[in-house]
C-alpha cells in the first residue's frame, strides 16, 4: 500500500503535537492543558488509522473484483484491524 501525502501529513502534525506536549510538561504547564492535547493526538491517531484501513479495505476490494470470499475476508481483516486499534 503506498501512503498519500494526507496520512504522512497527519502524523507530522500529530509528532509536531507530541513535541509541543513535551516541551508543556518541561515547563510545567497545567495538567488539564496537557491532558486536552493528548486527547487530540489520540483523536489523531483514532482517525489516521481509520484512514489507512478505509484505504487499504478500498484496494483489496478492487483487485478482489467479484471474488465474494477475498472481499469477505479483506472486509473482516479491516474490522479486525479496527478493532485491534481500540
Amino acid at each position: 500500500m503506498t501512503y498519500d501525502n494526507k496520512v504522512m501529513n497527519r502524523v507530522k502534525r500529530m509528532e509536531g503535537q507530541l513535541r509541543g506536549i513535551l516541551r508543556m510538561m518541561e515547563e510545567g504547564q497545567d495538567c488539564r492543558d496537557v491532558i486536552t492535547q493528548l486527547s487530540a493526538v489520540r483523536s489523531g491517531v483514532d482517525r489516521a488509522i481509520g484512514v489507512i484501513v478505509s484505504e487499504n479495505l478500498v484496494e483489496c476490494v478492487q483487485k478482489a473484483g467479484e471474488n465474494t470470499e477475498e472481499i469477505n475476508a479483506s472486509i473482516q481483516e479491516a474490522v479486525s484491524l479496527l478493532v485491534k486499534s481500540r
